[in-house]
């Protein structure tokens, strides 16, 4: 029996979509080499700028400020303005920031090019989860949002063999240049491939679930984005995600450092042994989606209850297993319970933004993103500076795995017992 046209163009849409995820994914990649560059340069960067090592930590932390505040407004564009051309400027302009970071002189400069680089990036996934949202339905858009978070993870794998290669065969600056065009490629990619459902079509089933969502959004009193934080949900949301990114971001900036000065490692044995976890992860983030969307699809969850069951057990795991780690005397059992640690918390990752379409009303799923996602760079911004404050007071990492493990546990306490419900005006 010959396929009929309409069925070949849906298989046809079908297929695209998930390019796009990959387009999406490979963005996402080069979006965090950007972020991973000046952690690996540090040493040359240092000794060329004569920086001392406060310095260095100032710029180190440069970006992740004016990426958490950005996020605010960064979602909003999205929703706004649609992600292919938000995703398309921001990708042009963290590009350019990076190439222009190579002609820096001074700290001042570089540290100005970091704060630009921290803006333009964010909107990157609330674009990347924008465009999933319009391409793929309910019941399985989980996946796909939790591949595109995958790219953090697979970056923080390669970033080390990758930039040092790059940077001792030719310079730290050619290796900024490096990841810059590489940035650009995924622009002209982006421009020339993607497409919103609405200009090409889209798929069958995608459609009917947008006409559905458009007539109850019909009879609904619009959400602004203000209108947001008068919402319960919205507050969960973000003290959830406060606690888990703050988890990831002890690891991302003092796990080498822990390794080396509390487990009395030398630094190329940490080098390997520190990108194990990260490795884990790679598998963790699209797990938690596949999760959630088999309990929407087999057993007929309400996406809400689906996404939170790798998200709340991903949590209360990693915290039972970051906690004992500073009391195990056996290298081979702490790096197994790291490992497990951030296999946990990865879980919940690429969720977090799918649970966003979920909460959101259709025209504040960017926004809602956003902004827990500001909640979670919060976090980011205070772990190194907190996790430093108690290695220095105490000389033990010992409350540090503490403090993580109880953020871990409000997390899942905020998502898990009080996110109940969509917001719905």
């Amino acid at each position: 029996m010959e396929t009929s046209p309409t069925v070949k163009s849906t298989n046809n849409k079908k297929n695209a979509r998930w390019w796009f995820v990959v387009l999406i994914l490979i963005g996402a990649i080069v979006n965090y080499l950007d972020r991973s560059n000046l952690a690996i340069a540090n040493p040359l960067i240092a000794k060329e700028y004569n920086l001392s090592p406060l310095q260095m930590g100032v710029l180190m932390s440069a970006f992740l400020w004016p990426y958490a505040l950005a996020n605010l407004p960064a979602g909003w564009l999205v929703d706004r303005f649609g992600p292919k051309k938000m995703f398309g400027w921001a990708c042009g302009l963290w590009s350019a920031v990076t190439i222009a970071s190579a002609f820096t002189t001074n700290f001042s400069s570089f540290y100005m090019l970091r704060m630009l680089l921290g803006v333009s990036e964010s909107p990157f996934f609330p674009a990347g989860v924008k465009a999933i949202d319009r391409w793929f339905t309910k019941e399985d858009r989980g996946t796909p949002i939790a591949v595109i978070n995958t790219g953090s993870q697979i970056a923080n794998g390669i970033a080390p063999p990758l930039l040092t290669l790059l940077m001792l065969t030719y310079s730290w600056k050619i290796m900024f240049i490096i990841v810059g065009v590489a940035g650009f490629v995924v622009l002209a990619l982006w421009l020339l491939f993607y497409r919103d459902p609405e200009t090409s079509m889209g798929i069958v089933e995608k459609k009917q679930e947008n006409n559905q969502e458009s007539l109850t959004e019909s009879k609904e009193k619009e959400v602004k984005w203000g209108d947001l934080f008068k919402y319960k949900s919205t507050w969960y949301m973000i003290i959830g995600n406060f606690g888990l990114v703050y988890t990831m971001w002890v690891y991302l900036t003092w796990l080498p450092g822990y390794l080396v000065t509390g487990r009395g490692l030398s630094i190329l044995k940490t080098g390997w042994i520190a990108a194990i976890p990260f490795l884990v992860g790679i598998i963790g983030v699209p797990l938690g989606g596949i999760i959630s969307d088999y309990f929407i699809r087999t057993k007929g969850y309400a996406p809400i209850r689906a996404r939170k069951i790798p998200l709340v057990c991903g949590a209360v795991v990693a915290a039972i297993a970051v906690l004992p780690v500073p009391y195990v005397s056996d290298l081979n059992t702490c790096v197994a319970l790291l490992s497990l640690g951030y296999f946990s918390a990865s879980l919940p990752t690429g969720v977090m933004w799918t649970l966003a379409t979920d909460v959101a009303p259709k025209n504040m799923v960017a926004s809602l993103g956003s902004i827990q996602n500001f909640g979670g760079f919060i976090g980011a911004a205070l772990a190194p500076i907190i996790t430093g404050a108690i290695v220095q007071a105490t000389g033990s990492f010992e409350y540090v795995f503490a403090v993580g493990s109880a953020l871990l546990i409000v997390s899942a306490i905020s998502y898990g017992v009080f996110l109940k419900k969509p917001i719905v005006p």
